[in-house]
C-alpha cells in the first residue's frame, strides 16, 4: 500500500474532481442521475488537465533521498589545501550511512567524501571492495538524522524493454536523472585499457557519463537493480553513445556481506 499511495491519492483527487465536474453540469435540475459517461468524461477531464507525473519523475523522486555524491581527497603539496579527485555517485543501502558506489570511483584516494541529499557533508571510510565487480562499500561517520536507504530489488525477473532511470553526478552535476530501457541482460564488458573485465552486467540505454559511476539504476517504482558502472564508447571520448553497463544488486548485495532480498 506505501508504495502505491501516492497513485491512491491522485485517483481519489479524480474521483473528487469528477463528482464536482458532474454536481457543476447538472445539480442545477436536480433531476439527472450520474452516469458512467459522466464519470468518463470527468476523469478525462481530470487527466487532460493535471496529467500524473512521468515514470521517470516518479523512480527519480523515490530514490533522491538515498542518492550521495562521492568524492576522493587527496593531499595537497606543504602548505596547500587539500585537492578533490573525480566525482562519483553512490547509494544509501543501510539506514546506518552504508553506501554503495564503484571501486574506481574511490581507488588511490587519501581519504573519501560523502555529500548526502540534504547538503550535509561527511568523511567516509571504506569498508570493502569486490574488484570483480568494480564495486566498494563506504560507512558515512556522520548522517542525516532522517535517512533513509534505497529500496533494494532483485534482477530475476527483469526484462529488456522494462523501463530503468539512472540517477547520479555526470561531470559533478546533479543529482541528474536520464530515463531508457534495459536493452540486454548479462553482457560482458572490457575497459578500454584491459584493465578491468566484467560480466553478467545490465545493458541499459538511459543516459550515463562520468560521474554516474557507482550510481543506481532504478526500476519505474524507484527500486535499485543495479549500480552503474560503465559505458561503451569505440572512440576515446569518454561520453555516453547509447550503451551503458550497471552491476547486477545481487552482487552487490554480496558485497555487502547480507542479502537484502
Amino acid at each position: 500500500m506505501r508504495r502505491h499511495e501516492r497513485a491512491l491519492v491522485f485517483f481519489a483527487g479524480m474521483l473528487v474532481a469528477g463528482a464536482a465536474f458532474w454536481s457543476t453540469q447538472h445539480g442545477a435540475t436536480g433531476a439527472a442521475s450520474l452516469t458512467q459517461e459522466d464519470i468518463d468524461n470527468a476523469v478525462r477531464d481530470s487527466l487532460e488537465n493535471t496529467p500524473p507525473p512521468s515514470v521517470a519523475a516518479k523512480a527519480a523522486e523515490a530514490i533522491r533521498g538515498a542518492v550521495v555524491r562521492v568524492e576522493g581527497v587527496y593531499s595537497g603539496a606543504t602548505g596547500e589545501p587539500d585537492m578533490e579527485g573525480g566525482v562519483g555517485t553512490g547509494v544509501v543501502v543501510v539506514d546506518k550511512g552504508v553506501i554503495l558506489t564503484n571501486m574506481h570511483v574511490i581507488a588511490g584516494a587519501e581519504r573519501v567524501k560523502v555529500t548526502f541529499a540534504d547538503g550535509l557533508e561527511s568523511e567516509a571510510t571504506v569498508m570493502g571492495v569486490k574488484p570483480e565487480h568494480d564495486l566498494a562499500v563506504l560507512q558515512a561517520k556522520t548522517i542525516p538524522d532522517d535517512l533513509k536507504p534505497a529500496t533494494l530489488r532483485g534482477t530475476g525477473d527483469l526484462q529488456v524493454g522494462d523501463h530503468v532511470v539512472a540517477v547520479g553526478f555526470p561531470f559533478g552535476i546533479g543529482p541528474s536523472a536520464s530515463a531508457g530501457v534495459v536493452s540486454g541482460l548479462r553482457r560482458e564488458f572490457v575497459s578500454p585499457e584491459g584493465k578491468r573485465a566484467l560480466s553478467n552486467l545490465i545493458q541499459f540505454d538511459a543516459a550515463a557519463n562520468p560521474g554516474n559511476s557507482g550510481g543506481p539504476l532504478v526500476t519505474a517504482d524507484g527500486q535499485v537493480v543495479g549500480i552503474v558502472t560503465a559505458i561503451l564508447n569505440p572512440t576515446n571520448q569518454r561520453v555516453f553513445i547509447g550503451i551503458g553497463f550497471a552491476v547486477p544488486i545481487e552482487n552487490a548485495a554480496n558485497a555487502i556481506g547480507v542479502s537484502p532480498f
